[in-house]
């Protein structure tokens, strides 16, 4: 089955002229329902997750706090219903959510609403400007020496209580909402094409080796290692009137725009740009981050300056809101029983890489040099070993979920990863479905989970460093790739919308039917 792509525009004035014309066929108050009601329902919420000023800030191996607000983080909710299942899609404006707050949050909706765990997806943004959250669970650090407990609670970032307490209230008040909002409604789906505003940060090097971030202009780079997925899943719910419930967006791209201060990131500028181009100040969007574990929006092989952070987080924001809002328009939609709902899921335990004995007694001593001696680099991941040997005392295995929910024909398929990218086109290209949408930082986090090729030989890079925070077994992204294929393809697609056939012909145009005239 072919897969439907954007009407495509040239600049921003033929978007706006767009804009008209999608406005006046999609909010008509008075216009008679164009589908049968059918059993497909469709509600949207969304509930401030925003951390407080001196809050820490996320991203990091260390601490930083948040010293100024730039715009708010969002717990961005849809439920769906065909009549005889619902499923639930969480957004978070968040680094990364820990398993022990999703299965508290799914708990809590199953008790509020009756939708089960196995079909509740919550997924984070990678929003390196959003609120406090440490990757530890409950009881890692309690059997740690007293250095390593004070490297783990003073050293580096940490959840905060109140804060994930919080959290909880609010993904369970988001979807509860949702699911009491919902209304007959009309789906459509399309893949748009963004391929500007993000890059591949890792590179083959004259030595052998890849490297993250090599630097512009680093005479040693020899190409970028790896692909990007330019495609924006862009997903449009309409109620039977037509008028625009809400959008779901997937895209592939590290929201680190950072535009100063708190901020859902250049997620925030793409909201934007989709309520400006649909002309609803207060559109839902619901934003499912890609396979974006090495994809960012920096471009080591730039001719240019990067923008500043403001700037940047227009142009990504932009751009991916502007090929969503294209996508909108060019894509056919369908409701009632053509848009079936059904869910897997499948929980194991994965091994981690572990530090040699020689690793750890020398990284305790240049933890014990400290930062000054030590240099802040290699005292930091000197920090990361000893923790990490201390987790792995008590969790050897990470219990990981890979989850696959359908909606009508499209897969959305989880990962608890900071995935790359490979892995993302790989489940793509491995599903039945005419769209499928990985969608990392969901239900859980285990870091980086890099290539087998890039924890190879000629592999390397930033994300391949052991830490506390990324020390998955090498077959790791591998097993969630096999595993969300499987689950996928367990699952029967609905019927993509398409347009009537032409009218039989008839006879040519009156008008144009003639030679040329040259008298």
């Amino acid at each position: 089955m072919k897969k439907l792509t954007p009407l495509f525009v040239s600049c921003f004035a033929g978007l706006a002229c767009m804009a008209a014309f999608f406005m006046k066929t999609t909010v008509a108050a008075d216009a008679p329902p164009t589908a049968p009601v059918g059993g497909f329902r469709a509600g949207f919420a969304e509930k401030d997750i925003t951390p407080d000023i001196g809050m820490e800030a996320p991203g990091g191996y260390g601490k930083a706090l948040h010293g100024a607000f730039h715009d708010a983080c969002k717990a961005r909710a849809v439920v769906f219903d065909d009549g005889k299942k619902r499923v639930a899609l969480v957004g978070l404006d968040l680094l990364f959510v820990t398993r022990d707050l999703v299965l508290k949050a799914r708990a809590e909706i199953a008790k509020r609403c009756g939708i089960p765990g196995d079909s509740v997806m919550i997924g984070a943004s990678h929003s390196h400007s959003s609120g406090p959250i440490g990757m530890s669970e409950p009881g890692d650090f309690d059997q740690a020496s007293e250095l390593v407990k004070d490297l783990a609670t003073n050293k580096t970032i940490v959840s905060n209580p109140g804060f994930d307490q919080m959290l909880v209230r609010q993904i369970v008040e988001a979807v509860v909402q949702a699911d009491g909002a919902k209304t007959p409604a009309k789906l459509a789906v399309g893949f748009g094409h963004e391929d500007k505003v993000s890059f591949n940060r890792r590179l083959r090097m004259k030595n052998g080796q890849t490297w993250s971030h090599p630097g512009t202009g680093n005479p040693d780079i020899i190409d970028y290692a790896g692909p990007i997925d330019p495609q924006v899943g862009t997903v449009g719910v309409w109620d039977l009137k037509n008028n625009l419930l809400g959008v779901v967006v997937n895209f592939a791209c590290h929201a680190t725009t950072n535009p100063g201060g708190i901020s859902a990131n250049w997620i925030w500028s793409m909201e934007k740009t989709l309520r400006g181009a649909t002309g609803n100040a207060a559109l839902p969007v619901v934003f499912l981050q890609g396979a974006c574990g090495d994809i960012t929006q920096v471009d080591n092989l730039a001719k240019t300056a990067n923008p500043g952070a403001e700037e940047w987080c227009e142009l990504v924001g932009g751009r991916v809101g502007a090929e969503a809002f294209k996508t909108l328009l060019s894509i056919r939609r369908g409701a009632g029983s053509d848009i079936p709902l059904d869910t897997r899921q499948k929980i194991w335990k994965v091994k981690r890489r572990l530090p040699t004995p020689e690793k750890v007694a020398r990284a305790l001593e240049l933890v014990n040099m400290g930062p000054a001696k030590a240099g802040d680099v290699e005292w930091t991941f000197a920090k990361e070993i000893l923790m990490i040997d201390a987790v792995s005392k008590v969790r050897p295995e990470v219990e990981v979920e890979v989850q696959a929910i359908q909606v009508g024909p499209i897969a959305m398929v989880s990962n608890p990863a900071e995935y790359f990218v490979q892995y993302g086109l790989d489940i793509k290209k491995g599903s039945k479905f005419p769209f499928t949408f990985p969608v990392e930082l969901a239900n859980g986090i285990v870091g980086y989970v890099p290539t087998e090729e890039a924890l190879g030989p000629n592999g390397g890079g930033y994300e391949t460093r052991l830490t506390a925070y990324s020390n998955l077994e090498v077959s790791a992204g591998r097993q969630f790739a096999n595993t969300g294929i499987e689950l996928a393809n367990q699952m029967t697609p609905g019927v993509v919308p398409a347009p009537p056939p032409p009218p039989p012909f008839v006879a040519p145009w009156g008008y144009g039917n003639v030679p040329p005239e040259l008298q």
